[in-house]
């Protein structure tokens, strides 16, 4: 975040040239109109200051009276960096305020203090359409992806994710209570990106919704389960499909399991000893693929078909299949108990 704040603020009384004077200075390309309480009212880019001029505004106007932008995107002090960084890829921003509960400036995102993205080629598929049985009762209104946590739906940032990564193509997979995740994302422009649904009549699992695409994608596809609370580097994932002219590739994470036993170490009939309540380490599935476009191609159309199929019969018939490692944030949330801790309850 950049500071000193004040040097970017100014009254609700300022005008047009003040405010030009102030977003020449900072040189952020951006000044927040604040009240006499410090809440922030607006802001103002050089494009609103120019727009406000060509259509016959002065100088020594009020830019709350003229130029002022009210409806801008911010966030609070929850959000984290990759969080904003994901916000102001899909809006296609430069800067993000943060603002405190009463609506006064106490930080800002700028992009480029962070890491951008090109637009990518990739199309992404995310599997929306799970009843989440283990959730019920709150999956029996609404889908398991569409359950919030930290005040935004798993299945919003997700999308958000996959956009900040310069993927503009999102298809969701829906299936239970599909009408709410459309009625949510809609066509997708206030996410940045254009999204098409994969409906599906029956059941398809999480390999089948592929065979709905309309078309063969020209890329590799980023498929991804749509449960999943992650900040996972998705163009590290694609560099190492790319590299390795993978078939598939799985994106795996590390987990830990222990054993509340001790654990008996014998030869033939002996036992040798013991090993008290051991921890094994294990690398899971993450529920996060890339898939090759040939190998959409293997998936067979209107039936149930999990992507563990897809992987193994890449295997099977010598296609070579990439195991990728995310160490970065990873979390789902189709248990109680792992809901809730992404939701940092106990």
């Amino acid at each position: 975040m950049s500071s000193p704040l004040s040097q970017i603020t100014i009254a609700d009384n300022a005008t047009l040239l003040e405010a030009m004077g102030t977003i020449n200075g900072c040189g952020h390309g951006i000044a927040f109109v604040r009240d006499h309480g410090g809440k922030v009212l607006g802001t103002l880019t050089d494009g609103d200051i120019r727009r406000a001029l060509l259509s016959g505004a002065s100088p020594g106007d009020r830019c709350l009276q003229s130029a002022l932008n009210e409806d801008f995107v911010w966030v609070d002090s929850a959000t984290d960096r990759a969080a904003a960084l994901d916000i102001m890829r899909a809006r296609s921003i430069n800067q993000i305020p943060v603002l405190d509960e009463h609506g006064r400036l106490i930080g800002l995102h700028l992009l480029k203090e962070l890491i951008g993205a090109a637009e990518r080629p990739n199309w992404a598929v995310i599997l929306a359409g799970g009843k989440g049985s283990r959730l019920a009762p709150l999956t029996e209104t609404t889908p398991k992806p569409m359950l919030q946590v930290a005040g935004r739906p798993v299945l919003e940032r997700l999308v958000l994710h996959v956009v900040g990564f310069g993927i503009r193509r999102v298809f969701l997979a829906v299936n239970h209570l599909a009408h709410v995740v459309e009625e949510h994302f809609e066509n997708g422009t206030r996410f940045g990106c254009r999204i098409d649904y994969l409906r599906e009549t029956t059941p398809l699992g999480t390999g089948g919704p592929l065979s709905l695409l309309p078309a063969v994608p020209e890329a590799p596809i980023l498929v991804m389960n749509g449960d999943l609370v992650t900040q996972a580097n998705l163009a590290l994932l694609f560099e190492f499909h790319d590299s390795g002219g993978f078939a598939a590739t799985c994106g795996l994470r590390p987990h830990a399991l222990e054993i509340p036993y001790g654990v008996a170490k014998v030869d033939e009939d002996r036992l040798l000893g013991f090993k008290e309540k051991p921890t094994e380490q294990l690398l899971v599935n993450a529920g996060i693929y890339v898939v090759s476009p040939e190998t959409v191609s293997l998936v067979p159309s209107n039936q149930e078909y999990p992507m563990t199929a897809l992987i193994l019969r890449c295997l099977e018939e010598g296609r070579p299949v990439g195991a990728h490692l995310i160490e970065d944030e990873w979390s789902d949330i189709g248990h109680p108990n792992e809901l809730r801790a992404a939701r940092g309850l106990k």
